[in-house]
């Protein structure tokens, strides 16, 4: 019996979704770059801000890096992790290396002068970006389906 290499993008459900994102004209995000893994993200909107909730298990505080510039949000997180054993006749090395990168354009309706209130609890980030007062005050219309 060998052994075949898995090729993802020879599945029916790969096919054909990067050339139509990356064509000229369309969108292009990090999403789509099936290389890349990403934290799943929740984006919720309350009243007063904005709640984004990325999961990244397995991280530390210090291990993220929370950018805000010209309306574009940056949440970045790296770790390193190297362990090495010697015991009698043998040496045992162990390391590991993770990291993602991911940006997010802001609404105009996000204050961007408030400070993003940031939390990292049980491999969930929370980030908190408040809305501008004049988007707090308006309504939000039902739409009729027909």
């Amino acid at each position: 019996m060998s052994l075949v290499k898995f090729n993802s993008n020879r599945w029916p459900w790969n096919y054909g979704l990067s050339e139509f994102f990356d064509r000229e004209g369309g969108f292009s995000d990090d999403f789509f770059n099936l290389e890349k893994s990403l934290p799943a993200m929740n984006v919720k909107e309350h009243k007063d801000d904005f709640e984004i909730e990325l999961a990244s298990p397995g991280f530390e505080k210090k291990d993220f890096e929370i950018t805000l510039k010209d309306d574009i949000l940056e949440v970045a997180a790296e770790k390193k992790a190297e362990q090495q054993e010697k015991e009698n006749d043998y040496t045992c090395k162990e390391f590991n290396y993770r990291s993602f990168r991911r940006s997010l354009q802001l609404p105009k309706m996000v204050d961007d002068t408030k400070e993003v209130k940031a939390t990292y609890k049980n491999g969930i980030l929370r980030l908190h970006l408040m809305k501008k007062e004049e988007a707090k005050q308006q309504t939000k219309r039902k739409i009729v389906i027909t």
